[in-house]
């Protein structure tokens, strides 16, 4: 076992996604010498698969409509996002070299839609700035309460903790291929930290599909709908899947129905699948007269029913409903999609749970191990996609940071 020391004063980041790098430049760029430790091969392996399909890195939204967003953590989350929130990161993006734009739905994206380019500028300002990476170093815990131990290629290395500020940023429990494996939480357990237990968040969810239906349309999206959970109605689309559904409006209300799964053992989301559309509208355009087209000929041509949405009508409604046009049009504008089960949490987006916001003092220093903070999805909050996950994991690491620097250096 070799041993690698760090001098009084340094900081051991632990976890090289967006919260771990924002802390590691926060110290770095006030001169502290910052060692970076990821068990992959290179850092933000997560973040690169959160831009294969366009980096939604933040939103355009008012602030205050923003910090709703993060629901019952609110008041926790508002005050990281007040010191570095959307407009901080864009001008922290434009910094890199990295300009970026409000696309129509109010995400911002960079302007070549890519996290490779950032996260390359980001490395090398790191690197510029006087931050050490350690790949290949999975964190095992502790050593007699002091040291740091590491799994290496080379085998297990331990360093030196006395006086050094240690922030872990090791991600949730969702795709743990990608380093998010949940692995910490034992041993933040077993030094009486309180962890809530992680479950998935911004996921997919199981419904009892027919056979016929999962066949025939698995795989096929579902566009412009309005889903209404509770008090919240959002507009948007989702995928049907051969477990469900998944997509960007499920996520927006995963929060609430894995409540609601946990508490009852299932959720009803009920779906507009004709928005801007009245009842009343619908049901006369359902009783005009029809001749001698089909049912699905009828309701294609009149209220643009047809493909996945004609099919998730026939799954959840009877045959003496299309005979009663006011049936009918009630259950176009309110149909019940019964969700059974959160897919696995290795499926998730993201994942909710983790270090409880009482194990913290306000500058995300753990209480009970003095030195030691925490930052981004590892800690005990929740957010939708549309760049609100994203731009909280950045700022809790900006928070992190400068509370690190604090206890580096009181006083000053």
């Amino acid at each position: 076992m070799s041993e690698i020391r760090c001098d009084g004063g340094r900081a051991a980041v632990i976890g090289g996604g967006p919260a771990g790098l924002m802390a590691a430049e926060v110290l770095a760029s006030a001169g502290v010498a910052v060692d970076v430790y990821d068990a992959m091969p290179s850092v933000g392996r997560k973040f690169l698969m959160a831009g294969k399909s366009g980096l939604n890195l933040t939103h355009a939204e008012p602030f205050a409509d923003f910090a709703t967003r993060y629901g019952a953590r609110r008041d926790w989350v508002e005050p990281w996002l007040a010191e570095f929130g959307a407009d901080a990161l864009r001008g922290w993006a434009l910094g890199l070299g990295i300009e970026t734009f409000v696309g129509s739905s109010g995400r911002v994206f960079p302007n070549e839609m890519k996290a490779a380019p950032l996260l390359r500028a980001w490395v090398h300002r790191l690197r510029a700035a006087g931050v050490r990476f350690h790949m290949r170093h999975r964190w095992l815990g502790w050593r007699n309460g002091e040291e740091l131990l590491f799994a290496t290629p080379s085998g297990t290395k331990k360093v030196g903790a006395s006086g050094t500020a240690v922030i872990l940023a090791l991600g949730g429990g969702s795709w743990p291929k990608l380093g998010s494996d949940g692995a910490w939480v034992p041993w933040l357990g077993e030094r009486g930290v309180s962890v809530a237990p992680l479950r998935p968040a911004n996921c997919g969810f199981d419904v009892q599909w027919s056979e016929h239906f999962r066949n025939k349309f698995a795989g096929q999206p579902l566009k412009s709908v309005v889903a209404t959970f509770g008090a919240q109605s959002r507009q948007g689309d989702f995928v049907v899947t051969e477990h469900g559904v998944e997509g960007s409006l499920i996520y927006t209300f995963s929060a609430a129905l894995c409540d609601a799964i946990e508490a009852t053992g299932g959720a009803t989301l009920a779906l507009d699948l004709a928005p801007g559309r009245s009842i009343q509208r619908l049901t006369e355009e359902i009783a005009h007269p029809r001749g001698s087209r089909s049912m699905a000929s009828h309701l294609q041509g009149r209220v643009g029913i047809a493909g996945v949405k004609a099919g998730l009508l026939r799954e959840f409604t009877v045959k003496d409903d299309y005979a009663d046009p006011a049936r009918l049009a009630a259950a176009i504008k309110a149909l019940p999609l019964r969700l059974v089960a959160p897919r696995p949490l290795a499926e998730a987006i993201s994942s909710a749970g983790g270090v409880a916001r009482d194990a913290f003092d306000e500058r995300l220093m753990l209480r009970d191990l003095p030195g030691v903070f925490c930052a981004g999805e590892m800690l005990d909050w929740a957010a939708p996609t549309g760049g609100y996950l994203l731009t909280a994991c950045f700022a809790s690491g900006h928070a992190a940071g400068k509370g690190a620097l604090a206890w580096l250096r009181p006083g000053s």
